[in-house]
């Protein structure tokens, strides 16, 4: 006998498979988490700095993977309309590449920047056994008696008959150059200065961290410090860095050295090295007074093409030094493109006064091809103005100066410094500018 099977209604059903729950799967694996990337060694088989920036991008040395890039024009305007003569340049091109680095790069110098009192301290006229007089001019910023100050070492030759032009070195440890040459230097920083002033030139130097320190978390002591608006603990996305207010400085050195009747202010070279070179370059860019720049090793975010992917990078620069720049550089880590300049426009902005770049080779990352590509690419700019450029565009030629146009350069067989090789070069380039008295 059958027994009768219970009739159920749709609503009885359908509560009981709610009662009894979803129904059930067979689990799946768990997605193992990702390997976090193999540990990079410091350096690559040829002692290149080896490194992995938090967008993942690790440094490259291979010419093969630089990839392709296109650069701004530095003869068309952000409109697009091209500049065809030197009024159009410094009356619209210039100002406003001016304006990108000052907002996106390196930062403006606010207006609350303080004012600078220098005073001579001390006088010697018989150092360097009597070929030399010494001056030690001392700089203070602000109103404050224990603020900020930077101390100025100024040489010139003891027997010039006139004003002498002065070579404006940045320095990093910022010894007096005499007892550098006496043993006392740190690494080879200092000039040749017995030669310096044989030639007829002065020669002066400040540190720069007498300025602003160069590390993190610091906005609040130096110059930087005197300016932050009330309530502020760093500066504005697009007031300065600490290479702004470097180059700052060099430009306030050069307010004394108008007033200094033995300097002829007129003919003033910068020179400064790796960090201090960029700050060179940035301090003539804005500084029309500097008769001369020399950028040595100025590398990334310097005189070496940002666009390129060779050594230090834009992502490096911005993780490991962000207080060297605007806030607003943070931008552009993994957006190298999007960069609305390159370093053959921070060349051009020195234009028509002229520029002496130098990379070694040991130093690749600086990226000495880059920096070759980027004097390349700012000869438009010096052609149009009526200079002349580097002369070619093949090389950079190891150990071969090229000092024949208004942009010279030289790739040094040798390490991240300023070489003897790279002094001579140097000079023998800016006597072609500076006009020594006799």
């Amino acid at each position: 006998m059958n027994t009768p099977v219970p009739c159920l209604s749709v609503p009885v059903i359908l509560g009981l498979l709610v009662l009894a729950g979803p129904p059930v799967r067979a689990a799946e694996p768990a997605t193992a988490p990702a390997a976090p990337p193999a540990a990079l060694p410091r350096t690559d088989a040829s002692g290149n700095p080896l490194r992995r920036a938090p967008t993942g991008h690790v440094s490259n040395y291979d010419e093969a993977k630089v990839g392709t890039y296109t650069l701004p024009d530095p003869l068309v305007l952000q409109n697009g309309q091209p500049v065809r003569d030197a009024d159009t340049w410094f009356k619209q091109r210039r100002p406003e590449l001016l304006r990108l680095y000052k907002a996106e790069i390196y930062g403006r110098v606010p207006e609350r920047a303080p004012q600078v009192t220098f005073a001579v301290v001390e006088t010697d006229p018989g150092v360097m056994n009597g070929t030399a007089v010494r001056k030690e001019i001392v700089g203070h910023f602000g109103d404050k008696p224990d603020g900020p100050a930077v101390h100025v070492h100024l040489y010139l030759p003891a027997k010039a008959a006139g004003r002498v032009p002065v070579l404006l070195h940045l320095l990093f440890f910022g010894d007096p150059p005499a007892d550098a040459a006496n043993g006392l230097r740190r690494f080879s920083e200092i000039g040749p200065v017995a030669d310096i002033l044989a030639r007829g030139y002065g020669y002066a130097t400040f540190r720069y961290t007498e300025v602003q320190a160069d590390s993190a978390d610091t906005y609040q002591s130096g110059v930087i410090g005197l300016t932050l608006a009330p309530g502020r603990a760093i500066p504005a996305a697009d007031e300065w860095g600490a290479i702004s207010a470097w180059a700052w400085a060099a430009s306030r050195v050069l307010d004394y050295f108008e007033t200094d009747p033995a300097v002829d202010a007129r003919h003033v070279a910068l020179i400064g090295h790796s960090r201090l070179g960029k700050t060179a370059l940035w301090a003539g860019a804005q500084d029309p007074r500097f008769a001369l720049v020399f950028p040595s090793c100025a590398g990334e975010m310097g005189s070496a093409l940002s666009r390129r992917d060779y050594g230090e990078t834009v992502d490096d620069m911005a993780v490991n030094f962000p207080w060297w720049f605007a806030g607003n550089f943070q931008k552009y880590p993994g957006h190298w493109n999007d960069l609305p300049v390159d370093a053959h426009l921070l060349i051009a902005l020195n234009a028509p006064h002229p520029v002496f770049i130098t990379g070694g080779t040991q130093d690749q990352w600086a990226d000495p091809r880059g920096e070759f590509l980027a004097a390349v690419a700012a000869g438009p700019v010096y052609r149009l103005l009526g200079k002349k450029d580097l002369g070619t565009s093949d090389g950079p030629p190891l150990d071969t100066p090229l000092i024949t146009g208004d942009l010279g350069f030289l790739y040094h067989t040798g390490a991240h410094t300023i070489a003897p090789a790279d002094w001579n070069a140097f000079l023998a380039f800016a006597e072609k500018y500076l006009k020594p008295a006799r």
